[in-house]
């Protein structure tokens, strides 16, 4: 039976460190600030910013959260942004996707100052991931935390390791692919194209599931030993819990895929809690390289 990579101790784990150095960097006056821009009333939406508002007071960061209403025109969005960017209590900059359809996301994005961009979505921190500069970029909330979890299994040097990443977005697959090759991994991107993704998928001693289709990796995709990273949340009908109920699973068939696997992210509890912890560190992180100090390694 696989060993359970546990994301709710280890985000713990980072949020521990992130409000020690949040107090240090307090005592010479720099608080690190957060701001948080959602527009529309999408429930999911609004429980995400809600959770990122809350840990971020919880780290004792200034929080700010623009809620605007959802015909808000795309100009004003762009204003309040330049405003953001303009602001030195302000070091992390994060828009809520999606958008409402008559704002252009990427025009947005595009806006937000790369050095505040803790979401790491702006073409020259996706740029400096993609040549290498690990060190000085903002890299994607959940890919960072997907590695982190992978360091406590693998170590930091994957050197000698095949890794497959299922899923090509620009938000997971991608990044994530560079940080394991940053890492030394010998890595594949595979999708909704490849040819034999399962014979593929057995050749992975790190697995990354990332491709938004439930349960979808089997058991028998899995190389005996392998590392599996889920990094999928799907909610699919759970009739066995009552009419109309649902339950979360990841891109990965759980049961199975455990009786091969050496380690293996559960969901829910695995990738999810990372995300924010990391976007509590990027920030963190925003904070001490706006004071002139060495930001601490996570």
């Amino acid at each position: 039976m696989a060993d359970i990579i546990d994301g709710k101790t280890i985000a713990e784990d980072v949020i521990a460190r992130v409000k020690q150095e949040a107090a240090t960097l307090a005592g010479s006056g720099v608080k690190p600030g957060l701001a948080v821009v959602i527009v529309g009333e999408d429930p999911a939406s609004q429980v995400y910013v809600a959770s990122k508002s809350r840990r971020a007071k919880e780290c004792g960061f200034h929080s700010v959260q623009h809620s605007l209403p959802a015909d808000t025109p795309e100009d004003a969005l762009v204003a309040l942004i330049g405003e953001l960017n303009a602001d030195p209590a302000i070091h992390g900059i994060l828009v809520q996707l999606p958008l409402p359809g008559h704002i252009d996301a990427g025009r947005i994005i595009q806006t937000i100052a790369p050095g505040k961009d803790v979401d790491g979505f702006h073409f020259i921190n996706v740029g400096k991931l993609g040549t290498g500069e690990t060190a000085s970029a903002f890299v994607p909330c959940t890919p960072a935390g997907a590695m982190l979890m992978l360091e406590r299994v693998r170590g930091r040097d994957l050197s000698g390791l095949n890794a497959v990443v299922v899923g090509r977005s620009n938000i997971v697959g991608k990044p994530m692919a560079n940080l394991l090759l940053a890492a030394n991994a010998t890595v594949t991107i595979a999708h909704s194209r490849t040819k034999d993704l399962p014979a593929l998928a057995r050749t992975a001693d790190i697995l990354v599931a990332a491709v938004g289709r439930p349960e979808m990796i089997r058991g028998d995709w899995v190389k005996p030993g392998a590392t599996v990273i889920d990094v999928g949340i799907n909610r699919v009908a759970a009739p066995e819990k009552g009419e109309g109920k649902t339950r979360l699973v990841g891109d990965v068939a759980y049961a199975e895929a455990s009786a091969n696997a050496g380690a293996i992210t559960p969901v829910p509890g695995g990738v999810g809690p990372m995300t924010i912890a990391m976007l509590m560190a990027n920030t963190l992180t925003s904070a001490f390289r706006a004071a002139g100090r060495e930001p601490p390694a996570f």
